[in-house]
C-alpha cells in the first residue's frame, strides 16, 4: 500500500499543480502514509479487508472530516462552518478507505466558481458544484469521491469530465455533517471511474442496500419535448446517436412527450433552492454579507423575499411532478429514462460552471440518476448519457448502468 501512495504521490505532482482540484493541505503524503500504515496494522490478513480498504477518496468542502478544516469555497470565517464528520465520511472509513483529502467547491455549492480546471482542456470549466471531486477521479488521482447535487451538481460534472456521477434516491445516503443548501434538494453522490466503482461505493453509502437481481434488459424511455430541447444541436445528435447505438445492442426504447409545463418545472426548482438557502444562510449572511460571491448574494437576497406559503406550495408541485413521472413509466412500462447529462460539452472558460438544467427535474423528485460518458463533442471534450430510474431502484439502475456501459463500449 505504501508503493501506491507512492504512486499517487506523484501523480498529484505531476498533475495537481494545473488541475487544482484540491484544496491545499500540508503534509498531505506524509499523512496519508501513517494512516496507510495503520490500516494495514488493523488489518495484516487480506481475508478480513473491508470492501474499500485502501482504496484514497476525494471528499467535496462541504462535508465535516474530523482533521479537517471545512471552508465550503467561501471566504467566510471557518471557524462558524465547523461540524461533526459527516456520516458518509464515517462510512468510508469504516470499510477501509483513505482520505485523500477536501476537494474544491463552488461556495457553498452553488454557482460561484472555483479554482478547478477541466482534466481534458485546462481552458474548460469542470462544471460545478462538485468541480474538484470530479475532476479528481478523471485526472486519476482518485478513483473515487464524494460530492452533492442540489440540482445537477454530480452528473453535470461527472459528464463534463468524462468520469460515472450517481445521485442516489433523495435521502437514500446520510447528509448528516454536509453544509445544505436546500435541504429538499441536496443529495450526496459518487463519482468513480467506472459503473463498477460507483456500485461497490453506494453499497457502503446508500441506507438498506439490497443486492438486486436484474431480469432482463431495461425498456428505456427517451422524454421528448420542452426539457429535451435543452440540450445544444450538437449534444442532441450525439445523443439520438447513441440511443441509436443501443437500440442495436437490443434495447426497446420508448419516445414519449413528457413534462409540456418544463418552464414552471424550473422556476420551481430555482424559487425552491433560492428560499431554502436563504433560510440556511439567516444567521451567517447579515454578519459577513461582503464576504459571499455576488452568484450567492443574490441567491440568497433573492430568497429572502420568497414567503413561506410561496415555498409550500412550490414544494407541492415537486409531489405533483413525481406522481406525473411515475405514472408514465408504470403506464408505458419504462424502466430508465435516459438522455442528455448536460446541455453539451463543457464550457469554455471558469466563470460559468455550466447549465444543470437536464439534471433539473430527476433531482426535483429524488429519482435515482447517473452519468455514464458516452462519447466526444468535435473539440474532444467529454460528453455524456444520464440514466433515471425509478425512485429506490438505486440498485437496478446501478446493475444496468453497467450492463449499458458495456454495451455502449463495445460499439
Amino acid at each position: 500500500m505504501t508503493e501506491y501512495v507512492s504512486y499517487l504521490e506523484a501523480q498529484f505532482a505531476e498533475r495537481e499543480s494545473s488541475l487544482l482540484a484540491f484544496v491545499p493541505e500540508e503534509g498531505r503524503f506524509g499523512r496519508l502514509r501513517r494512516e496507510a500504515e495503520e490500516l494495514l496494522t488493523r488489518y495484516p490478513q487480506p481475508e478480513t479487508r473491508p470492501p474499500l480498504f485502501g482504496v484514497p477518496i476525494g471528499v467535496k468542502d462541504i462535508f465535516h472530516v474530523t482533521g479537517f478544516t471545512t471552508r465550503a469555497g467561501s471566504k467566510l470565517p471557518p471557524e462558524v462552518l465547523q461540524g461533526a464528520e459527516a456520516e458518509s465520511v464515517t462510512a468510508l472509513k469504516n470499510a477501509g478507505a483513505l482520505i485523500l483529502g477536501k476537494t474544491v467547491t463552488t461556495e457553498f455549492a452553488y454557482f460561484g466558481p472555483g479554482p478547478t480546471r477541466n482534466p481534458h482542456n485546462p481552458g474548460h470549466t469542470p462544471g460545478g458544484s462538485s468541480s474538484g471531486s470530479a475532476a479528481s477521479v478523471a485526472a486519476g488521482l482518485c478513483p473515487l469521491a464524494l460530492g452533492t447535487q442540489t440540482i445537477g451538481s454530480v452528473v453535470r460534472p461527472a459528464s463534463f469530465c468524462g468520469v460515472v456521477g450517481f445521485k442516489p434516491t433523495y435521502d437514500r445516503i446520510s447528509k448528516a455533517g454536509v453544509i445544505p443548501l436546500s435541504p429538499s434538494f441536496d443529495h450526496v453522490g459518487i463519482f468513480a471511474t467506472d459503473a463498477g466503482g460507483a456500485q461497490l461505493a453506494a453499497t457502503v453509502l446508500c441506507r438498506d442496500w439490497r443486492p438486486a437481481g436484474l431480469k432482463g434488459r431495461p425498456v428505456l424511455g427517451i422524454p421528448e419535448g420542452p426539457y429535451l430541447n435543452r440540450a445544444t444541436a450538437e449534444m442532441l445528435e450525439h445523443f439520438r446517436a447513441t440511443s441509436q447505438k443501443l437500440a442495436d445492442a437490443g434495447y426497446q426504447i420508448k419516445s414519449l412527450n413528457v413534462m409540456p409545463d418544463f418552464d414552471a418545472i424550473r422556476e420551481r426548482q430555482y424559487l425552491i433552492t433560492a428560499a431554502e438557502a436563504a433560510r440556511i444562510h439567516k444567521e451567517w449572511f447579515p454578519r459577513f454579507r461582503d464576504l459571499y460571491h455576488p452568484k450567492t448574494i443574490e441567491l440568497l437576497e433573492r430568497g429572502a423575499s420568497i414567503s413561506d406559503e410561496a415555498l409550500v406550495e412550490a414544494l407541492s408541485g415537486c409531489d405533483r411532478l413525481w406522481d406525473e413521472l411515475t405514472h408514465l413509466m408504470d403506464e408505458h412500462r419504462i424502466d430508465l429514462w435516459i438522455s442528455p447529462s448536460a446541455p453539451g460539452p463543457a464550457l469554455k472558460g471558469l466563470e460559468s460552471t455550466g447549465d444543470p438544467v437536464m439534471n433539473l427535474p430527476w433531482t426535483q423528485v429524488g429519482f435515482p440518476a447517473l452519468n455514464l460518458p458516452s462519447g466526444r463533442s468535435a473539440d474532444g471534450l467529454p460528453l455524456g448519457l444520464q440514466l433515471t430510474a425509478r425512485w429506490h431502484e438505486d440498485e437496478v439502475l446501478l446493475g444496468w448502468a453497467k450492463e449499458v456501459e458495456a454495451a455502449l463500449s463495445r460499439q
